[in-house]
């Protein structure tokens, strides 16, 4: 079912959109890692739904439950970790319809096609309900990856629709700045229009996407392998994987082709604290597929929110046409709660590979 990720740092994630609960199994965490609670619930406020008005109106207080994998607040001898969050506000009847219609952009067909039967309560796993398992563990690796190496991960809503915010610094925006508003861009004045823009077209019963820009500051050296297993091609992955994402770009990205060489190169400097550095970063902190200790600048694109209240021309499981108007509580864009949860993919994807390096190149 696809439902592990990560090598030597795993997690394994269970549950459904309108089932019991959803939840996390954590392997390969290192023993006596000090985990704080609090900021793991904190992580999972900002992905919850209902926390704005521009959200899904779904009310989940999201509360986090430890099951195994801790003692006296650190982490153990190898225990596994399992987190659960029960849900709260399951409504399956809203999804009646879905029994004899396939929602457009869904993975309701895909689902009967391939497995002969859907999951018709919130689409199941493949709910943005199944990312608080992610939210979770990638909080996890997040303060693992603060306290072996010190680095930072922040992402912010880079383009709501046609409106893109104005130039945002990955190496000075702030936490405090993305959270100013709802739909957390450290932009202020084009928050605002964002916000407006989001509203009307969820008011027209219609949906938008958009593009969210993520930072690792102070990333370790020597982070991803050759080939196969370059670090980029591992993020496009943990990014890749999250519902509704349709483009990934890292550094200089798709802008980067409108270039010529001599323009895009990053000349190596020497830096005050002794270590190497490049003068540009076109390459997003990353060469040969291995990072170079400069910040990791990727974006990642969403489309639309697929479930919609407009009425839209559909099938049945019989290949009968049918019109269908969603009932469910959706968010017009999922662009805001998404933030979180691209951080937490890409703290996931460096703790795995902090403890790849750890385990290959730490011998001598």
């Amino acid at each position: 079912m696809g439902s592990s990720f990560g090598d030597l740092f795993r997690i394994s994630t269970f549950g459904e959109s309108h089932g019991r609960g959803v939840g996390v199994v954590i392997e390969g965490c290192p023993p006596r890692l000090e985990l704080d609670l609090d900021e793991i619930q904190a992580e999972l406020d900002r992905r919850k739904p209902g926390q704005s008005r521009i959200t899904t109106p779904r009310k989940e207080t999201d509360q986090l439950e430890i099951l195994s994998g801790l003692l006296d607040g650190k982490t153990t001898l190898g225990t596994p970790i399992a987190m659960l969050v029960h849900n709260k506000d399951q409504r399956p009847g809203d999804y009646d319809d879905v029994a004899v219609a396939f929602r457009p952009s869904h993975a309701d067909a895909t689902y009967q096609f391939k497995y002969g039967i859907q999951a018709r309560s919130g689409g199941g796993r493949a709910s943005a309900r199944e990312t608080i398992s992610r939210v979770v563990a990638g909080s996890v690796a997040k303060q693992l990856l603060r306290k072996v190496a010190g680095t930072e991960i922040l992402a912010w809503v880079k383009q709501i629709h046609s409106l893109e915010a104005g130039a945002i610094d990955p190496l000075t925006v702030s936490i405090d700045e993305i959270e100013a508003n709802i739909v957390r861009c450290p932009d202020a004045n084009t928050a605002s229009r964002m916000i407006e823009r989001i509203e009307a077209i969820g008011q027209e019963g219609d949906s938008c996407g958009g593009v969210i820009e993520c930072v690792v500051r102070t990333p370790a050296i020597g982070l991803g392998m050759p080939v196969f297993d370059k670090l980029e091609a591992d993020l496009a992955k943990a990014v890749m994987s999250l519902p509704a994402t349709k483009g990934f770009e890292i550094g200089s990205g798709f802008s980067g082709t409108l270039l010529k060489g001599s323009e895009h190169n990053d000349a190596f400097i020497s830096g005050s604290d002794g270590r190497l550095h490049t003068a540009t970063n076109n390459s997003g902190g990353i060469q040969g597929g291995i990072s170079n200790g400069e910040p990791i600048v990727i974006r990642v694109g969403f489309k639309p929110t697929a479930t919609i209240r407009k009425k839209q021309q559909t099938i049945n499981s019989d290949g009968r046409a049918t019109i269908l108007a969603s009932k469910g509580r959706h968010d017009p864009c999922v662009l805001p709660r998404a933030v979180p949860i691209v951080e937490a993919m890409v703290a996931l994807t460096l703790a795995d590979h902090q403890l790849r390096q750890q385990g290959q190149c730490s011998f001598w």
